[in-house]
């Protein structure tokens, strides 16, 4: 297979790129290396797919129209793996534009290019994000998503709306992953993770929201690529039962698929913050803050239909997976 992969200087775009090389695939990698954090970071992901011998980078911008038609028209993918996205709810309250220019646009331009270029299956990035308000757990697919409280969140649900209608219109497969707080090594700087490790290790208190009183449903990293990957194998299909009464959110009578991908086992904010300072070996000092807009005390991931689907329920525990970004961290920067 010929795969794209979007964001492909990300840490989930790193890590499916490098498990689609290792089984013989070729993967084209296209990512822009914008700096809404450390670029020697997405540069070193980078160099880990680029010492392999069936992998080539593309340095461009989802949102750009002419370059994305162009290198979809030249390529052919087989099939699309598309995670490029302005990540993050709080600097959705900064930085509204760069939703709507990555998000949107972005996405608009990949359906088209699947589109035109007979791509076989489109899996792309949701989040657990657009649950928004909603308060019954675990989160289910099936649930209505209207209400959602970041505009980071409205873009992916936005996503979902339009993948919908193009597997509606053109037939094109399309499956939809709703990830949940994803980490682990080569992890995202603006995480909880990550700030929290740096800030212990140089002695700094950490910002803990909601005053620790915060579940999330943490999902490392290799089940994340795992799961994705397994999607990736199985093309999206139309729900043979599909009953258009009842309007079920998760399927559809067209090719079109959606799934949450989480660990199905929400741990607490202060627990996880306990597994930090276990595999540091120092304590935390805490600054107690109340919940910041467009974030939610909680989420749960109801992981049933993706284990039907693919067979696959993500597995890695808390403790082992902050016990390995750790050990990433003290390696990376030589802490």
């Amino acid at each position: 297979m010929k795969i794209l992969i979007t964001g492909a200087a990300g840490f989930i775009g790193m890590t499916a790129g490098l498990r689609l090389l290792a089984r013989g695939d070729t993967v084209v990698g296209l990512d822009n290396l914008n700096d809404y954090y450390d670029v020697k970071l997405k540069e070193s992901r980078l160099a880990r797919l680029s010492g392999q011998a069936n992998f080539r980078f593309v340095k461009l911008d989802v949102a750009d129209r002419a370059g994305m038609e162009s290198l979809f028209a030249r390529e052919k993918f087989d099939q699309v793996i598309h995670l490029a996205a302005q990540a993050g709810v709080r600097y959705s309250l900064q930085n509204p534009h760069a939703y709507i220019d990555s998000n949107v646009v972005g996405f608009v331009n990949i359906l088209e290019g699947c589109r035109h270029n007979r791509v076989a299956h489109l899996v792309y990035a949701s989040s657990s994000s657009v649950y928004g308000g909603n308060t019954r757990m675990p989160f289910s697919e099936h649930d209505s998503v209207d209400h959602p409280v970041s505009l980071y969140a409205a873009t992916k649900k936005a996503n979902e709306l339009m993948a919908h209608t193009y597997s509606h219109l053109y037939g094109l497969p399309t499956t939809g992953l709703r990830f949940f707080t994803v980490y682990g090594p080569w992890g995202r700087p603006d995480m909880a993770l990550f700030l929290f490790t740096k800030a212990i290790l140089e002695g700094r208190p950490i910002d803990v929201f909601n005053y620790g009183d915060m579940r999330r449903d943490f999902t490392y990293i290799d089940d994340i690529a795992e799961g994705m990957i397994r999607v990736l194998d199985r093309t999206a299909t139309a729900r043979a039962d599909y009953d258009p009464l009842l309007a079920d959110p998760a399927t559809s009578n067209v090719p079109y698929r959606l799934f949450n991908i989480g660990n199905n086992n929400p741990v607490s904010l202060l627990d996880y913050i306990g597994a930090i300072e276990q595999a540091l070996g120092r304590p935390a000092e805490k600054r107690l803050l109340p919940l910041q807009d467009g974030d939610v005390p909680a989420t749960y991931a109801d992981t049933a239909l993706l284990d039907d689907w693919v067979g696959f329920v993500p597995a890695t525990s808390v403790s082992e997976g902050v016990r390995r970004f750790v050990a990433w961290y003290r390696e990376y920067y030589g802490v």
